[in-house]
């Protein structure tokens, strides 16, 4: 399969576009607004009435924009027709999970023959191990967050992430930016595990793990796949790829109104947050602030 997606011969990552997923939360009041209900939020970091949006970003070394987005509609919502045809829900819109919708998106971006060479994204995806097996199919490349208690094929069995991290000598430790922070790098120990997954030729599968410098005991990890010859680093800096998706939220809540609407019904919605996206990406264009390249 050839795509614009298929993934570069390069095992660096610099000047190679990502693709990243994440949702976002929209507080509401009231119950007419589509697809609003008490949920969890992560922009409230707690259970709120709320619509929820999912978007696809875009990041390179030239910059970060938003470039697709879909409304949340929970099941709640998709068993009760007359309420979604009040709120301008198609009728062909069935609840879809948070991973296909992602994966839709996704389609999307390949089909229109958008160059990319990394995909990433948080648990809520990464723990979708169909949308693992479908970015695998079109060989594209990930990096996604998993839980710990996220399992691999090793040695003829299934074992957790967290044993797998936890066995791994002190010598297997890297300490690497994942790229700047508001604050200066984002430094962190990282290490990760080869996993014999049946990959395609020239293609791997890795465990990645993140541990913080200052409590050790915090690890994050990561289910992997990509070209046999990338480094470490370039897993690294993938994974630390995601954040750029949450700057990419708060300069268009702050700059171009991403959040502040008071329409309710599907379309409304959708016209908005289309507009809000498209005043980003220009404004971030107009700024042409390159991100700095990783490095080993």
């Amino acid at each position: 399969m050839t795509t614009c997606a298929t993934m570069s011969s390069s095992t660096s990552v610099t000047g190679m576009g990502v693709l990243i997923a994440d949702e976002t939360g929209f507080l509401k009041k009231g119950t007419r607004s589509a697809g609003g209900q008490r949920q969890y939020s992560g922009t409230a970091g707690r259970t709120e009435n709320c619509q929820i949006g999912l978007f696809l970003a875009y990041a390179s070394v030239h910059g970060h924009a938003l470039i697709d987005r879909e409304l949340y509609i929970p099941a709640s919502w998709t068993a009760d027709r007359g309420r979604c045809r009040a709120a301008g829900i198609p009728d062909d819109v069935e609840y879809t999970p948070k991973a296909q919708l992602a994966q839709a998106m996704l389609q999307r971006v390949i089909d229109a023959g958008v160059p990319f060479a990394w995909f990433t994204a948080d648990e809520v995806y990464g723990q979708a191990k169909y949308l693992r097996r479908w970015l695998e199919y079109r060989d594209v490349a990930y990096v996604m967050a998993i839980r710990s208690s996220g399992t691999f094929p090793v040695s003829g069995s299934e074992q957790r992430a967290d044993a797998l991290a936890a066995a791994l000598p002190a010598r297997s430790w890297q300490r690497l930016s994942a790229g700047a922070g508001a604050h200066g790098p984002r430094e962190y120990h990282w290490a990760r595990i080869a996993i014999d997954a049946g990959a395609k030729t020239r293609r791997g599968h890795w465990l990645l793990a993140r541990r913080s410098l200052a409590d050790p005991k915090e690890i994050a990890y990561y289910a992997c796949y990509g070209p046999r010859r990338c480094r470490l680093i370039d897993l690294a800096w993938v994974a630390g790829s995601r954040w750029h998706i949450e700057e990419c939220f708060q300069q268009a809540k702050n700059e171009t109104g991403l959040d502040h609407y008071q329409v309710r019904s599907w379309r409304a919605w959708h016209a908005h947050i289309t507009l809000s996206m498209l005043a980003a990406s220009r404004a971030q264009a107009a700024q042409g602030e390159p991100a700095p390249a990783p490095r080993a």
